[in-house]
């Protein structure tokens, strides 16, 4: 069954275009793991909550705009491989620095439970 690795963040906006480069750069590694898609968001229309939000969920400062991303894989087994044969692979090295503040990203794994078109 199709699963899920979702991510937020808040990257500055002087970083859009190195943020996209840095996606760009990670699908290869995604994709010949098993990867069937990689979707990136920037964030349009992200009101201010009164208790709860995606600016206050990373913390954004004034100058960061939330992001939204996923990667769609076959299963979960082959996410679980793929993100443990990455944490061993040096090519992770050479992504560098990533263009936000990493501390502030949280992420998770999802089973879709209703999936119509």
């Amino acid at each position: 069954m199709t699963y899920y690795s979702g991510f937020i963040a808040a990257v500055p906006n002087a970083n859009k275009q190195a943020y996209l480069d840095h996606a760009r750069k990670s699908w290869p590694m995604f994709k010949k793991r098993g990867a069937l898609r990689m979707v990136e968001c920037w964030g349009e229309d992200v009101p201010h909550g009164s208790e709860t939000d995606f600016h206050r969920a990373t913390k954004a400062a004034e100058d960061e705009t939330p992001v939204f991303s996923w990667i769609e894989w076959p299963d979960r087994a082959t996410c679980d491989a793929a993100w443990h044969d990455m944490m061993n692979d040096p090519d992770m090295q050479e992504m560098g620095d990533m263009p936000f503040d990493g501390k502030r990203m949280f992420w998770g794994g999802f089973a879709p439970i209703l999936d119509v078109s």
